[in-house]
C-alpha cells in the first residue's frame, strides 16, 4: 500500500486497517513465540540426559542445580558493631573503606583465629 492511499482513506478505514494489523501481529508474534520456546526446549534436553540427577533436583525449573560452594569464614569485622563482618573476599565493606581511608589498617580488624575457632567449634565455650 502506498501512501498516498493511506493518506486518502478516512478515520473509520484507517482505525479498521490498525485494528486488522494489530490482530495479524499479535497472532504472528505468539506463533514466533511457539516456535522459539520449541527451539529453546529442544536446546535443553541434552543437558537434561546428560546428568539425571540435575533433573530431579530442580524439577520443572529448566534450570541445573546451583554449585555447592563451601562456607566462608569471616576474617574481619567491625569494632563498633561487632555483628558487621567480612569474609575478605568481593568487594570491601562501607564500614571497611571508611576505616581504611581514615588511617586504620585491614590488620586492625582481623579476628583472631584461636577465639573465633573456639567458639565455633565449642559453641562458644573455652577449651581447658
Amino acid at each position: 500500500m502506498r501512501r498516498q492511499d493511506l493518506e486518502a482513506m478516512d478515520f473509520e478505514e484507517l482505525w479498521l486497517l490498525h485494528e486488522e494489523l494489530t490482530k495479524i501481529l499479535a497472532e504472528k508474534i505468539t506463533a514466533e513465540k511457539r516456535e522459539l520456546e520449541k527451539r529453546l526446549a529442544q536446546l535443553n534436553q541434552p543437558d537434561q540426559l546428560g546428568g539425571a540427577e540435575s533433573g530431579a533436583t530442580e524439577a520443572g525449573t529448566g534450570q541445573p542445580p546451583r554449585r555447592k560452594y563451601p562456607k566462608v569464614v569471616p576474617k574481619y569485622f567491625n569494632p563498633l558493631q561487632p555483628t558487621e563482618t567480612w569474609s575478605g573476599r568481593g568487594k570491601q565493606p562501607r564500614w571497611l573503606v571508611a576505616a581504611l581511608q581514615s588511617g586504620h589498617t585491614l590488620e586492625e580488624f582481623k579476628i583472631p583465629e584461636n577465639g573465633e575457632s573456639s567458639e565455633r567449634n565449642a559453641g562458644g565455650r573455652e577449651h581447658s
